[in-house]
């Protein structure tokens, strides 16, 4: 099980990874007003696909979390979970590439396997309780 517990901290620091790319990426990073500074990078397209990749990294934190912990708390194999969490690591650091990137296409299809291995834990952790 701790392997899911550390696919669990890599997703939650991943979003300061893009978010860090994006603050080296832009002009004189201001960080007196951080949300200003993003917004007047309208020509600078990495940091902006950064910082995206960085808001989307907290939107997927939750639901991935909550997977892993009822899965483990329903009694679903550890070898299924430690799977599901390191398949769902690995399609989050590829949404983030892809996002840095622009592979708009890659991207959304990294988004829908990180998602579905959250969706995937819940549902499993579900079916045990039953």
């Amino acid at each position: 099980m701790s392997i899911a517990y550390w696919c669990i901290l890599i997703t939650a620091l991943l979003p300061y990874l893009w978010v860090f790319i994006a603050k080296r990426s832009g002009e004189r990073y201001n960080n007196r007003n951080p949300r200003a500074w993003v917004a007047k990078q309208e020509g600078n397209y990495k940091v902006q696909r950064a910082n995206a990749a960085h808001l989307n990294g907290f939107e997927a934190f939750p639901a991935f979390v909550a997977g892993v912990l009822m899965a483990q708390l329903a009694g679903v194999a550890t070898d299924t979970i430690t799977l599901l969490a390191i398949i769902f690591v690995v399609a989050r650091v590829l949404h983030g590439v892809f996002y840095l990137t622009d592979k708009h296409t890659l991207r959304s299809l990294s988004w829908l396997v990180g998602m579905l291995c959250a969706v995937g834990l819940m549902v499993l952790a579900a079916m045990r309780v039953v």
